[in-house]
């Protein structure tokens, strides 16, 4: 068959779906990537996984309806164009626009994955027009696309709850995945670093991922034990909730945090002890994923997506959301425990070797595109 796979930006492509694109490819199948800003390097490693790039225009914080409109209309003309006996997309903004071109132009199978709802349903502490419009715009778009998707995939029981509660798609529609998953040969186990707590924060910088409240968290606990290193890894971002980049270096300039940029994670992670992600609201978190795929415990946030990877006092702990002073309390446990560092890291180990395997995951994914026969039924 020939699969269009519609996504938000050409990295993600790689970085969530090159192990899926590589299986698709491998059982015969002409597989089309679509996706915005592919420069040469991206490009090459996509027809190596025996993908075809192909080129369409989207901003992932884009507000202007009429821009909206035309991204629609663009991936519209590109799959009449390329035909595809299916369209399968995931994050938000490509599962709506791309599942409402590829219904128009009469593509049969229509699948879309719900990585998370990031911006556009995540409540704000206080109001935010800007936040508020894109809800509302992104809310009436959805209606109408998720009604017109042979399968809605969501990664965590949450998100599919809220969507039915909010009559946005129909139980018989859905099918619960869990995590992406990863190449665990790939995310080995790394040894922990020696010395002082080393906590470290991988994400995009946003408000939502609960920056700030990690920061003064880092700041209650470097009070009492100035020796631990708070790391953040992670880029600056265009997203109405991005954190601004003068806020970032004022932290770093301080002496709070250590921020190498937008850099690859996994020798990062290696450096740290523990992992956090106070994240406001998650899909199924890779970070956090390959953070325990190379052994580390983990502090989360107990939201929807976040509470998913910590069985609470096994592999790590959870606190409150937008609460920095229990946030600085779990941290202050394992500098104050520090033999949970590793017990809880060998715990996450052992939960990412049952539940993030890509190759098991794929197959499940591809079963609930009816393209893998034999694979569990949608639940």
């Amino acid at each position: 068959m020939k699969i269009a796979v519609i996504s938000n930006q050409a990295r993600s492509m790689l970085n969530f779906r090159g192990p899926l694109l590589a299986e698709l490819h491998r059982q015969g199948h002409e597989v089309l990537a679509f996706a915005p800003d592919f420069d040469s390097e991206m490009r090459s490693a996509l027809v190596a996984l025996g993908a075809r790039p192909i080129d369409f225009a989207m901003s992932r914080s884009g507000v202007n309806p009429l821009r909206e409109l035309a991204v629609i209309f663009e991936l519209r003309s590109l799959l009449r164009r390329h035909q595809p006996d299916i369209c399968f997309s995931f994050f938000l903004k490509p599962v709506i626009y791309g599942t409402i071109a590829a219904w128009s132009v009469g593509v049969k199978r229509r699948y879309g994955l719900i990585e998370g709802l990031g911006f556009a349903f995540t409540p704000a502490a206080d109001f935010d027009a800007r936040r508020w419009i894109v809800q509302r715009f992104l809310m009436l778009m959805a209606r109408f696309a998720f009604k017109r998707l042979n399968r809605i995939i969501f990664l965590n029981p949450d998100d599919r709850n809220e969507f039915q509660e909010r009559d946005l798609v129909m139980n018989s529609q859905t099918a619960l995945l869990g995590a992406i998953g990863l190449d665990l040969e790939e995310w080995s186990v790394a040894p922990l670093p020696p010395g002082p707590a080393v906590f470290i924060l991988v994400a995009r910088l946003l408000r939502d991922k609960g920056i700030r409240e990690y920061v003064d968290a880092a700041r209650i606990v470097r009070s009492d034990y100035p020796d631990a290193r708070f790391l953040l890894v992670g880029g600056l971002d265009e997203n109405p909730a991005a954190i601004p980049q003068a806020e970032v270096e004022a932290w770093v300039a301080e002496g709070i945090i250590e921020w190498p940029g937008h850099v690859p994670v996994q020798p990062w992670i290696a450096k740290a002890s523990i992992f956090v992600l106070p994240s406001y609201r998650e899909g199924f978190p890779r970070s956090t994923q390959e953070a325990m795929a190379l052994g580390r415990a983990v502090i989360t946030t107990d939201v929807p997506g976040c509470r998913e990877t910590v069985i609470e006092g096994r592999n790590g702990l959870l606190v409150p959301v937008r609460d920095p002073e229990a946030l600085a309390r779990a941290m202050k446990h394992f500098i104050e425990n520090p033999q949970d560092i590793a017990a809880m890291g060998n715990e996450s180990r052992k939960l990412a070797a049952e539940q993030f395997d890509v190759v098991i995951q794929n197959r499940r994914l591809m079963g609930f595109m009816d393209l893998y026969p034999g694979t569990d039924a949608p639940d």
